[in-house]
């Protein structure tokens, strides 16, 4: 009798609800289920503000306009490392658009004086200086850079010369491997540093401009100095960044995509995955005006596709786990 009533009770009850179907009924696996929802959305938490924050500086730029540098800074003089080819030369014309005077560093090669001719000829109210020198071990460029820029203030950087050695790290000689890291990281600080201190004791405002790689945020066998040299000129930068950020000095490092310069030519063991962004690179001074927004909004910039595809594919993997993999697949 006492189960009769229950179930007529039970009966009633839902009537009243208008169900007649039994209440849900709350499993283990049902709780194991939404604990699981639950942690896919804090796991998935980083990864939607890491893509936020990684996105909008660029969705920033697209729409800036290139900032005249000359104006934003009063500056009258630039000095643009490795000026003469490539990344370096496309730099150097855009200054000389925004009229500013430019000091020319790069190598003492037979393309110096044409390129220092068509500089005058096209710009012939600016000024143009050339210090044709190596940035090697032993060489004494500083004193060079230093007597061509003595009576004059040079408010804007970029520290773009540089070069890849590829190979073996034991098969090249050493001699090379130092060549390798004076051009691309000793030079950097050495002429950051002279200039830096000028910017502060004159209390001028400034930027600095570096020229890093994809190559410094991932292994990169058989380029080995290159990719450390360029590890090292972001974390350079950034750290600079900081010191004199609130000295109305700004500095960035930039990596851009495969380039077409001469960058490839001097190449002495060919590399498949070079060889396959050597095919995707883009002209000089298509990135320029990048660069240049670049300079009062970034830290350090990603340009091209192939930076940015290699920055997010390999950012949520752990940099020991990374080059563990490179080191299974390795040769």
């Amino acid at each position: 009798p006492k189960t009769v009533d229950a179930s007529i009770n039970f009966i009633k009850k839902n009537m009243n609800d208008g169900s007649c179907s039994p209440p849900p009924i709350t499993t283990p696996s049902t709780w194991g289920a939404t604990y699981l929802l639950y942690l896919l959305y804090i796991l998935s938490f980083p990864t939607v503000i890491y893509s936020i924050l990684y996105t909008l500086p660029y969705i920033i730029s697209y729409f800036k306009p290139v900032p005249n540098l000359k104006e934003k800074y009063g500056a009258k003089w630039a000095l643009v490392t490795g000026g003469g080819s490539g990344i370096g030369k496309g730099i150097v014309y855009g200054l000389a658009k925004m009229g500013l005077n430019v000091v020319v560093v790069t190598l003492p090669d037979p393309t110096l004086s044409p390129l220092m001719n068509d500089l005058r000829e096209k710009f012939p109210e600016l000024e143009f200086r050339c210090v044709p020198v190596n940035f090697s071990p032993g060489v004494d460029y500083m004193s060079a850079i230093k007597k061509e820029t003595s009576d004059i203030k040079v408010q804007l950087i970029f520290n773009n010369a540089g070069f890849i050695i590829t190979g073996f790290f034991e098969s090249t000689p050493l001699n090379s491997h130092l060549v390798n890291f004076e051009c691309n990281a000793r030079a950097c600080v050495s002429i950051t540093h002279h200039f830096l201190s000028i910017l502060i004791t004159s209390n001028l405002p400034g930027a600095i401009c570096f020229t890093s790689s994809v190559a410094g945020y991932i292994p990169t066998p058989f380029a080995v100095m290159y990719a450390s040299t360029k590890a090292f000129v972001s974390q350079f930068a950034a750290c600079v960044a900081i010191e004199v950020g609130n000295r109305g000095i700004d500095v960035v490092a930039v990596h851009p995509s495969p380039v077409n310069s001469n960058f490839y030519a001097n190449v002495e063991h060919k590399i498949k995955l070079m060889e396959d962004a050597k095919s995707s690179a883009v002209e000089p001074d298509s990135i320029t005006d990048d660069i240049f927004k670049s300079i009062d909004s970034w830290y350090l910039r990603d340009l091209g596709s192939m930076a940015v595809g290699t920055r997010l594919g390999t950012s949520f993997l752990p940099y020991n786990f990374l080059t563990g993999m490179f080191v299974k697949v390795a040769p």
